[in-house]
């Protein structure tokens, strides 16, 4: 019912910015929303979320650095990345879970991801 299309992502030199943004189609909006990344050879691992009502959540290695927030109306979420680090590079996929009516309340869906490549 609902799907994720992500965009954003490209090439960026250490200390730049990247907006990205993911948009939930199929009239359902969810709880909560987020991002996930995964970099090569690595586990994927949470970045950060935010729910309908606001409360944000960061991973340590982001805070301060990050910013994530969500137009409800849109059932749009975005990722403001500033400071970038060669660190950060990874295939980050956007995540939505827990719809508002009933019926989908533990739904949960993944984008297919867009690659974030930070260059030192």
């Amino acid at each position: 019912q609902v799907q994720l299309v992500e965009s954003g992502g490209g090439l960026v030199q250490a200390g730049g910015s990247l907006r990205l943004a993911c948009a939930a189609s199929g009239g359902i909006s969810m709880n909560a929303m987020g991002w996930y990344r995964q970099a090569p050879g690595k586990q994927r691992e949470l970045v950060a979320t935010i729910t309908s009502g606001g409360t944000t959540n960061y991973a340590d290695s982001v805070k301060g650095r990050f910013t994530i927030s969500r137009d409800n109306a849109k059932n749009t979420v975005y990722l403001q990345m500033n400071s970038l680090k060669p660190e950060d590079t990874a295939v980050y996929y956007c995540n939505a879970r827990g719809g508002s009516s009933w019926f989908y309340r533990n739904l949960e869906v993944w984008g297919q991801g867009t690659l974030v490549t930070v260059s030192s």
